[in-house]
């Protein structure tokens, strides 16, 4: 029996290793195909960043009872390896124990306390996957929908046979070492109950047996995974913690927030010289060698979860969008391509598969029966970045996005055709509804006092201490307007100076660079950006998420640093300060009316701005608050985002009437929200169900000023 034990496993060990390596390498290869880009700033914090979303698992544990779980079975996987080798050494020495470690308690309660908890925790995660698997109709909202099953099942399969095998292991030992059960806390029950009656050759062929199961198990897991460079599920225990260390932010943040530029060579355009551009320079990604070698990385450690497919409100709606079948389909095709591009030579090309060469010719972004990628999931992305939020292993979902975006506009002129008409509002008019830019003003007309504008009333921004910065919407958009003007009111009855660009102003752009045209952005940003050096622009206060996350966190990229807030943090600050004063309502019909509070994605997710909206609300003497079931980071998109705004729904059901939905059945009089945006699709969600009758006439989508302002204006009266 030993002998057998000690020739098979040697083999297999040999093979599984040999595979292993040889597989690591060729994923190295691949990822190294991608485009340059530089992530190696500060590695001492994003060392620590690795350090503390690996030991406190922070990223899985926003799905808490999961989080805890995959925390046992992830420290079992590593904690446990010591184990391997003792069966190494089991197979020419029943006896053996590791050297100096040998049967130092403290190692073996840890080795039994990991295997014990691995081992529940392991079948707790097969019944959770076995509870929510694809089903009937509704399987497409499981979030393993499109998941490779198989995989997934071999992986768990496998760790559960392995710490089987431990304790097995362990239970022989205590038979046939004849130490205490001290040694053994948990295991040697198992000793008694199936290995009691056992001579000691007996106890010893079974160690030679359960070893060389345990490395059969393990080693079968590598070369099946070494023969799958794509399996994701199993790859990601080794790919994940470089892909956590090179994300975008060092600081440990999401990739939210601002785009990045367009990049060509590792460098970003500079749009300013773009005549000086090579002429087949890649703007954005039409082939999968475009995506940096992170974003390769990326795709190489999805781990088919799901957490992403779970949240994305274009999959929740029945658009053909996953963020987790992108990732997944991204990287079938760029393993599946890679020996084209690998190839050293023309001949070398033309002698590979059929399969490798069909590969080769497939477009990434088209028809769904021809490409890479369906055109209509492309454009069917609110780039609200839940997918982004929601990843245990920080994928980049929606710069991948964004990318591809880009090159369907700037190379291809493949885009919706309702974007026609923001591209040339934009070009043309400065504004996304194409409004005459003269009208920036109509919005301050009716206010019972002045509005400071810059070049007019002021000759810089240093007079006053704050720009306001009014937006396309809130200076359009008649919904919009009520909140511009509430905010000026506030602003005023506090005493805090400020003035507005008035026809000064032109759109941030973030329409245009989420529509994927980065030429538009670029106008319209680098027109704002003389006029802030122009003005002394330096303290900037937004109604628009869009607009605020535009100019906080993207115009650094041309070279203008502000200090940009939102309304809500701001009026939030005034009121603590005393200088707001929130009033009860006199008419007692207003006592006791509820309010609910719907997130902006890129005032939330991209921004972090969850608190000072919910304070604000909370101090509004007379109202009781009621959040929705999905809030913070978890909060359902209106819509609009991703330049959605300007383009039909064609596909599925409509996004904003599934969160208006939630919203209305909170009982909510009044849906407040910080967004234009968010306020024009929840109004329209609105009104359809008033329409049908679905909800009452007196439900109102107000902005949180206007909540504010109401209350404020009663203490005057």
């Amino acid at each position: 029996m030993q002998i057998l034990a000690i020739v098979v496993s040697l083999a297999i060990a040999a093979v599984g290793v040999a595979l292993f390596g040889k597989t690591i390498g060729h994923i190295v290869s691949v990822i190294k195909l991608g485009q340059p880009v530089s992530r190696t700033d500060r590695p001492g914090q994003r060392t620590a960043v690795l350090v503390k979303e690996t030991l406190g698992h922070t990223r899985m544990l926003q799905w808490s009872h999961i989080g805890v779980l995959h925390w046992f079975v992830a420290f079992g996987f590593i904690g446990l390896f010591l184990t391997l080798v003792t069966a190494f050494g089991q197979l020419f020495d029943a006896h053996f124990a590791l050297p100096i470690i040998g049967h130092w308690f403290v190692f073996e309660w840890a080795s039994e306390a990991l295997t014990c908890t691995g081992l529940v925790s392991i079948a707790a995660l097969i019944l959770i996957r076995l509870r929510h698997l694809p089903r009937g109709s509704e399987g497409r909202y499981s979030r393993f929908f499109g998941s490779t099953a198989w995989q997934a099942y071999y992986v768990e399969y496998t760790i559960l046979g392995v710490l089987a095998c431990i304790l097995l292991l362990r239970g022989l030992e205590y038979e046939l070492s004849g130490v205490s059960k001290f040694h053994f806390p948990t295991t040697y029950f198992i000793g008694d109950a199936f290995f009691g009656g056992l001579s000691e050759h007996g106890l010893e062929n079974g160690i030679y047996l359960v070893s060389m199961v345990k490395i059969i198990i393990s080693f079968a897991w590598m070369i099946t995974i070494s023969l799958n460079a794509t399996m994701g599920v199993a790859w990601h225990r080794f790919t994940a913690w470089p892909n956590i260390w090179f994300k975008r932010k060092a600081d440990g943040g999401t990739a939210l927030g601002g785009l990045q530029p367009i990049m060509v060579n590792g460098a970003p355009i500079d749009f300013e010289n773009i005549e000086e551009l090579d002429e087949d320079a890649a703007l954005g990604v039409g082939k999968v060698e475009d995506f940096t070698w992170k974003g390769l990385l990326d795709f190489t450690t999805c781990t088919e979860c799901g957490r992403c497919q779970s949240q994305c409100p274009a999959w929740n709606t029945d658009k053909p969008l996953s963020p987790k079948l992108v990732m997944m389909n991204l990287r079938e095709h760029a393993y599946a391509k890679a020996p084209y591009l690998l190839a050293s030579s023309d001949d070398d090309r033309k002698s590979l598969p059929e399969l490798v060469l069909a590969e080769q010719d497939k477009p990434l972004v088209g028809p769904a029966d021809v490409a890479v990628i369906d055109e209509e999931a492309l454009w069917a992305c609110t780039s609200c970045g839940a997918c982004v939020q929601q990843c245990p292993v920080d994928i980049e979902h929606v710069d991948a996005i964004m990318d591809m975006r880009r090159y369907q506009v700037l190379i291809e002129s493949s885009f919706p055709s309702e974007l026609n008409g923001l591209f040339k509002g934009l070009e043309n008019k400065g504004n996304p509804w194409n409004m005459n830019p003269s009208g920036r003003m109509d919005w301050a007309k009716d206010l019972p006092f002045e509005v400071k504008q810059v070049g007019t009333d002021v000759e810089t921004l240093a007079e006053v201490e704050y720009l306001f910065w009014v937006g396309c919407a809130g200076a359009f958009e008649d919904r919009a307007k009520k909140t511009t003007q509430a905010v000026a009111e506030l602003l005023n009855i506090a005493g805090v100076s400020f003035a507005v660009l008035g026809d000064g102003e032109t759109c941030t752009g973030d329409p245009a660079r989420r529509a994927g045209n980065e030429f538009v952005f670029q106008q319209l940003a680098m027109q704002n950006a003389e006029v802030f050096k122009e003005t002394g622009a330096k303290k900037v206060v937004s109604t628009c998420a869009h607009c605020f996350n535009t100019l906080k966190n993207e115009y650094s990229q041309l070279g203008v640093e502000l200090d940009v807030i939102h309304h809500t943090q701001l009026l939030n600050r005034l009121v603590r300060e005393g200088k707001l004063t929130p009033v009860a309502p006199t008419d007692s019909s207003l006592n006791g009316q509820k309010i609910t509070y719907h997130d902006p994605c890129y005032l939330g997710r991209h921004n972090q701005v969850y608190d000072a909206p919910r304070e604000l609300l909370d101090i509004i003497p007379g109202a009781e608050y009621a959040e929705m079931p999905r809030n913070k980071t978890k909060s359902f998109c209106c819509g609009a985002g991703g330049a959605r705004m300007w383009m039909e729904e064609k596909i599925g059901t409509r996004i904003n009437l599934n969160r208006t939905t939630e919203a209305v059945d909170t009982g909510a009089d009044k849906i407040a929200t910080g967004c234009p945006f968010c306020r024009v699709m929840l109004s329209d969600g609105l009104t359809a169900k008033q329409a049908d009758g679905s909800a009452r006439e007196s439900v109102e989508v107000q902005d949180v000023a206007q909540l504010l302002l109401a209350s404020v204006k009663r203490g005057e009266s």
